[in-house]
C-alpha cells in the first residue's frame, strides 16, 4: 500500500451539510422520521424470530402468550413442511426448533380434538422436511450453530421417545418413521464437549450466553450463569436458563424481561433484544455518510454521547463487547464531529486484523472494514495521529485484499449477502491511495455491474431493495473519470427498481443477517435503502460521497 494520508476520504456529516446542503427533501423528511422511530423505541426494529419464538414456546410453558406463539409457528410452516427464511441450509436449524416445540407442546395438557390434528400434522411435516433438507454442508456460519443444531437433533429425538407420544390419539404412524440425524459437518457430540468445557473451567463463558439454549440441558444447576434481565440477550437463552433456574429474584427478573419482550413483539421473540445499540449505530453511519439528515444531527450526536465507551462498545446488553460496534462508535462519533479516541479497538487487535471479540473462531471482514473507516473518519480529525494509526490501517488494508473473491467480491459470517461485506470493503479501501486498493476496488465494481438483474435491481437470491442500496454505494464510489456508460445505466435503472419498491403496499425486507438464523433488522435496512436513494437523486449535483 502507498503512503497512507487522512483527510482524502470525505469528511463529516456536518461539513458536508454545510458545504452540499441537502436539496432532496423528500429523503430528508424520512431520514429524520427514521431517526425519531429509532429513538423513540427502547427495543429496536425487527421482526420476530420463529426459531426464538419456538425455543421458548418449548422451554417457558408457563408465559402468557403460548396461543400465540403455537399459531405462529403454524402458520409459519411452508408448503415443504419445512420453516424459516433463505434457501435450504438456512431451513433446517428453525425446522428442528419447530418440530421440538409441537412435539412439546402436544405431549403437554391440554391438547384435543382439532388442535391435536393440526399439531400432528405439523409435526409430521416438519420431520418429512428434516429428511429432504441437505444432509451434509457447507452450512451457513450462523451463531453457534454447530451447537444448536445437534443440540435440537437430540432434543427432537427425545421427544419421539416420549411414551406420552406414542400414546396420543390421532397421530397414525409418523412418530414411528425414520428419526432426523445430525448432518454431515455437525456433530453429535459437540454440545457435551462445550459443556465439559465450561465444567472444568467453573463457569459458561460470556461468549455462550446468547446461545445458552444449545448446552442447558448438559449443565448442572450449580454452573447455570448469572443472569442480569435477559441472558445474553436472547430470549430462547433465557428461557432455558429460567427452566433449570431456582425460584429467586434473578429468575423473576428475568421472567419479567421475557414477559416485557413478549409485549413489545406481540407474543413473539426476536434472536435479540433490544438491539438499540446496534441499531442507532448502523442507522447514524448510514445516514450520515449520505449527509443526510441536519434536523436529525443533534440526535445522532446524543447517540454517541451515550454509546460510545473507552472500554469497548457491545452491542446488546447481554453481549460481549466487539470490535464491530466499537468500530462503528467511533466512526459515528467522528461522522457527527464528536470525534472519540479508537484505543478501544486495540483490545481486537491480533497482530493480523481485528477480532471481532475476545475469544473468536473465524474473522469478520466487514468489522474489519468498520473499523479502518473508523480510523479514516477519527484521523480526518486528527491527522496528528496518522503515525500511531497507520501501520495498522496498512495492515488490516492489505488483510482486506487478500480475502477479495476472484469474481472481485467480498462474503462475511454477519450477512448472507456478498453485496454488504462487499460494500463495507469497499467503503473502507476507497480512502487509500495506490495501485493495490484501487485495483480492489475496480474489481468490485465491474463484479456489480456483471451480477445486476435485468430490473435494475441486485440480490444474492433474487433482487432486493437492501442489496440494491449496496450496489448503488459501491458503484457511486467509482471516480468521475472512470465512469463508464455502464455505471450510468446501471445506476438509472437501480434508481427506478428502488422508487417502484418503496411505492409497493406492504413491502417487507427479505431476512438476510445472520444470528442464530437469518433475520432482518427493518429500521437498519430503510436506512441503507433511503441513503442509496438520496445518493442516488444527487449525484448529478455533487460528487460529494464521503
Amino acid at each position: 500500500m502507498n503512503e497512507y494520508r487522512p483527510g482524502e476520504a470525505g469528511t463529516s456529516l456536518a461539513t458536508a451539510l454545510a458545504e452540499h446542503p441537502p436539496v432532496d427533501d423528500a429523503r430528508t423528511d424520512e431520514a429524520t422520521e427514521l431517526i425519531g422511530a429509532v429513538d423513540a423505541d427502547p427495543w429496536g426494529s425487527v421482526r420476530p424470530s420463529l426459531y426464538e419464538t419456538a425455543r421458548v414456546l418449548s422451554t417457558a410453558p408457563w408465559l402468557p402468550g403460548g396461543r400465540t406463539r403455537v399459531d405462529h409457528l403454524l402458520d409459519g410452516q411452508a408448503d415443504d413442511g419445512s420453516w424459516g427464511d433463505g434457501p435450504a441450509p438456512y431451513r433446517l436449524l428453525p425446522t428442528l426448533s419447530a418440530v421440538e416445540a409441537v412435539l412439546a407442546v402436544l405431549q403437554r395438557e391440554p391438547v384435543t380434538g382439532g388442535a391435536t390434528h393440526r399439531l400432528a400434522a405439523a409435526a409430521a411435516r416438519g420431520l418429512a422436511a428434516l429428511g429432504g433438507l441437505p444432509s451434509a454442508g457447507p452450512w451457513p456460519d450462523t451463531a453457534a450453530a454447530e451447537i444448536l443444531v445437534p443440540s435440537l437433533v437430540a432434543a427432537v429425538n427425545e421427544r419421539l421417545d416420549r411414551p406420552r407420544t406414542a400414546d396420543l390419539p390421532h397421530l397414525g404412524p409418523w412418530h414411528r418413521g425414520p428419526r432426523p440425524v445430525v448432518p454431515g459437518g455437525y456433530h453429535a457430540a459437540a454440545p457435551g464437549a462445550v459443556a465439559r468445557k465450561c465444567l472444568a473451567a467453573g463457569g459458561v463463558p460470556l461468549k455462550l450466553h446468547h446461545t445458552f439454549e444449545g448446552v442447558a440441558g448438559h449443565l448442572p444447576e450449580t454452573l447455570l450463569p448469572a443472569a442480569d434481565g435477559l441472558l445474553g440477550s436472547s430470549p430462547a437463552a433465557t428461557a432455558a436458563w429460567a427452566a433449570a433456574a431456582p425460584r429467586s429474584p434473578q429468575r423473576q427478573r428475568a421472567v419479567d424481561e421475557l414477559t416485557a419482550v413478549a409485549h413489545r413483539y406481540g407474543g413473539l421473540f426476536p434472536e435479540a433484544a433490544p438491539i438499540t445499540v446496534f441499531e442507532r449505530l448502523w442507522v447514524a453511519a448510514a445516514l450520515a455518510r449520505a449527509g443526510l439528515p441536519s434536523a436529525g444531527l443533534p440526535t445522532l450526536r446524543k447517540w454517541v454521547d451515550r454509546l460510545y465507551d473507552p472500554e469497548g462498545v457491545r452491542g446488546t446488553p447481554g453481549l460481549m463487547v466487539d470490535a464491530d460496534d466499537t468500530a462503528m462508535a467511533v466512526l459515528v462519533a467522528a461522522l457527527v464531529d464528536r470525534p472519540r479516541d479508537p484505543a478501544p479497538l486495540a483490545m481486537f487487535d491480533n497482530g493480523r486484523h481485528y477480532d471481532c471479540y475476545i475469544g473468536e473462531d473465524t474473522g469478520s471482514l466487514s468489522a474489519n472494514a468498520h473499523a479502518l473507516q473508523a480510523l479514516h473518519a477519527y484521523l480526518r480529525h486528527h491527522p496528528e495521529a496518522a503515525e500511531t494509526h497507520r501501520p495498522v490501517v496498512h495492515r488490516v488494508a492489505d488483510w482486506l485484499v487478500e480475502h477479495q473473491q476472484p469474481q472481485g467480491h467480498w462474503t462475511d459470517k454477519w450477512h448472507a449477502s456478498p453485496y454488504y461485506a462487499t460494500e463495507r470493503c469497499v467503503t473502507a479501501l476507497s480512502a487509500l491511495p495506490g495501485p493495490r486498493a484501487r485495483r480492489a476496488v475496480r474489481a468490485a465494481t465491474a463484479w456489480v455491474l456483471d451480477t445486476a438483474h435485468p430490473d435494475g435491481s441486485w440480490g444474492v437470491w433474487g433482487g432486493t431493495a437492501e442489496e440494491t442500496a449496496y450496489a448503488v454505494k459501491i458503484l457511486l464510489r467509482t471516480s468521475g473519470p472512470e465512469r463508464q456508460p455502464a455505471h450510468t445505466r446501471a445506476l438509472d435503472r437501480a434508481e427506478a427498481f428502488l422508487h417502484t419498491t418503496a411505492r409497493t403496499p406492504g413491502h417487507r425486507h427479505p431476512a438476510l443477517w445472520h444470528d442464530k438464523t437469518l433475520y432482518a433488522p427493518e429500521a437498519m435496512i430503510q436506512a441503507e435503502v433511503v441513503a442509496a436513494r438520496h445518493l442516488l437523486r444527487t449525484r448529478t449535483e455533487t460528487e460529494y460521497l464521503p
